[in-house]
């Protein structure tokens, strides 16, 4: 479901990504392919220092629908970002790729915070962050990040993803599935 970056997608990601749908979401812009491999090649390196951590997420089968993206990486926390080309949005490719990336962040890569700035705007992102069991409205929680984030007008909404209540998540879902057996 998700893969390490690598340039031989950046064709077909660049197709999804120029739909203009997906495209105001998408924060690193691209007007081309050519420009597309530049920014995906800055990314990996830009991972190689530790800013940034950043998958492909790929169809059931194998082909890139879209990425997964934290952004700002210091402290052990991060700013997520995801898009999903408009033919694969609406399958549950999504839930399933934050859950897969959450995992790898918190338990493999030691982050302990996860932020979801989301514009006021993007009611389809709002509804579907306010869905996640294991995200919180961090507005007031996180004030000063908050503020920082709406330095020139009040834009976004803040969420956070804690270590914590991702892990208590993920062991209700197991005890579910256990007590289905």
């Amino acid at each position: 479901m998700l893969k390490r970056r690598d340039l031989q997608d950046c064709h077909a990601l660049y197709e999804l990504m120029s739909d203009p749908s997906v495209m105001k979401y998408v924060r690193h812009k691209a007007a081309s392919a050519e420009e597309y491999l530049f920014s995906t090649k800055a990314l990996m390196e830009e991972e190689e220092q530790g800013t940034v951590i950043s998958r492909t997420i790929l169809s059931d089968f194998g082909q890139p629908i879209g990425t997964i993206n934290l952004f700002d990486v210091q402290q052990n926390a991060g700013f997520l970002g995801t898009w999903i080309g408009t033919p694969f949005q609406g399958l549950g490719y999504n839930s399933k790729a934050k859950e897969q990336f959450l995992s790898e962040l918190f338990f493999e890569l030691d982050i302990d915070k996860v932020f979801m700035r989301i514009r006021k705007s993007n009611e389809k992102s709002l509804r579907a962050a306010s869905k996640l069991p294991y995200a919180v409205e961090a507005n007031d929680l996180y004030s000063a990040l908050y503020q920082e984030i709406n330095r020139e007008q009040e834009v976004y909404d803040l969420y956070c993803i804690s270590k914590d209540m991702f892990m208590f998540y993920m062991l209700q879902q197991q005890n579910q599935e256990e007590q289905a057996m």
